[in-house]
C-alpha cells in the first residue's frame, strides 16, 4: 500500500506567516540565486536595444547638473556655499536620483509582479531588494564620477575641504536606501487597493524634490523656515554628505539622529504593511 507523505517528509513546507512585523533573512538567503537572477533582468531590461546603454548612467546626471547650473546658477543667482557648482549639483543630484530611483521602483512592486506572484512562491521582498540593488549599482557608478570630479577640484586647490565625517558615508547611503526602499513597499501596498495613489505620489515626488536641498544649500533658507525644512529626513542626510566630503553643509548630529529613527520607523511601518498586504493582494488586485 502507497504511503502517504506528512508535512515532515516534504524538503519544504511553505506556512502562511504568523508575524508581520520582521524580515526572513534565513529565507531570503536561501533564495539568493533568484534574487541574482532578478537583478540581472532588472538591469538588462532597462537599458537592452538602447544606443547609449548603460552609459544613460552617467548621461541623465551630467544633464540635470548642466540644467541645475544654467537655471540655479547662472538665471537665480543662486549661491553653492562657495563649492564648484559642478561638484555641488551633481552630488545632490546623484543622491536624489539613488532616492528616487529606489521609492519609484519599490512603489511598483506589487502592481507589476501581480502575475509572477500569484503563479509561484518566493519570497515577495527579493523584489524591492533587487530594485535597491539596482539603484544602488547606478548610484555607484554616478559616485565613480563624482570622486572625478572631486579629486580634480583638490588637485587645482578649489574651496573643498573634506572633513572626518567623510567615514559616514556608507551609513549615509544605507540610510537613503532604507528610507526609499520604506517608503516605496508602504506605497506599493496602499496602491493594491487604491490605484490613483501612484498619480499622487509621482506629483507628490516631484514636488518633494524642491523642499529638499537638491539644487541648493540649505543656507539660502530663510531661519523661519528651517524646521520645516528638518521635519524632512532628506535634509540631513544631503547636508551631513556635502560636509563630509565639501566642507559646508549642516551637520547637527542630533537632527541628523531625529531622521535616522524617522528612517526606521519609516521602514519598519513599510515592512509591516508589505507583510500584511502580500497575504491578500492577489485577490484585491
Amino acid at each position: 500500500m502507497p504511503t502517504t507523505k506528512t508535512c515532515e517528509d516534504w524538503d519544504l513546507v511553505i506556512t502562511p506567516k504568523d508575524k508581520v512585523l520582521w524580515i526572513d533573512i534565513k529565507e531570503l538567503i536561501q533564495y539568493k540565486d533568484l534574487l541574482k537572477l532578478l537583478i540581472r533582468r532588472d538591469f538588462v531590461s532597462v537599458y537592452k536595444q538602447t544606443i547609449l546603454g548603460p552609459l544613460w548612467f552617467v548621461f541623465q546626471p551630467l544633464m540635470s547638473t548642466i540644467m541645475y547650473m544654467f537655471v540655479f546658477g547662472s538665471i537665480a543667482k543662486m549661491g553653492t556655499d562657495g563649492i564648484p557648482q559642478p561638484l555641488f549639483y551633481f552630488a545632490g543630484t546623484m543622491l536624489w536620483t539613488f532616492f528616487q530611483g529606489t521609492l519609484m521602483k519599490c512603489q511598483d512592486t506589487f502592481n507589476s509582479n501581480a502575475g509572477l506572484y500569484s503563479k509561484v512562491y518566493f519570497p515577495r521582498f527579493t523584489m524591492p531588494i533587487a530594485y535597491t540593488v539596482n539603484c544602488f549599482f547606478t548610484f555607484t557608478i554616478q559616485f565613480v564620477l563624482m570622486l572625478i570630479f572631486y579629486v580634480f577640484y583638490l588637485i587645482t586647490g578649489t574651496a573643498v575641504r573634506p572633513t572626518v565625517w567623510i567615514l559616514l558615508t556608507p551609513i549615509l547611503i544605507a540610510q537613503l536606501a532604507l528610507l526609499g526602499m520604506g517608503l516605496g513597499i508602504l506605497i506599493s501596498a496602499l496602491t493594491t487597493k487604491y490605484k490613483d495613489l501612484r498619480q499622487l505620489v509621482t506629483f507628490a515626488i516631484g514636488l518633494f524634490m524642491y523642499v529638499t536641498p537638491v539644487m541648493y544649500p540649505l543656507s539660502t533658507i530663510p531661519q523661519k523656515w528651517k524646521v520645516l525644512f528638518y521635519a524632512n529626513p532628506l535634509t540631513p542626510i544631503f547636508e551631513m554628505f556635502r560636509f563630509a566630503f565639501l566642507g559646508t553643509g549642516a551637520h547637527n548630529v542630533i537632527i541628523w539622529g531625529i531622521s535616522m529613527v524617522a528612517t526606521l520607523l519609516l521602514f519598519w511601518l513599510g515592512v509591516v504593511t508589505f507583510n500584511h498586504n502580500e497575504k491578500t493582494f492577489v485577490d484585491v488586485i
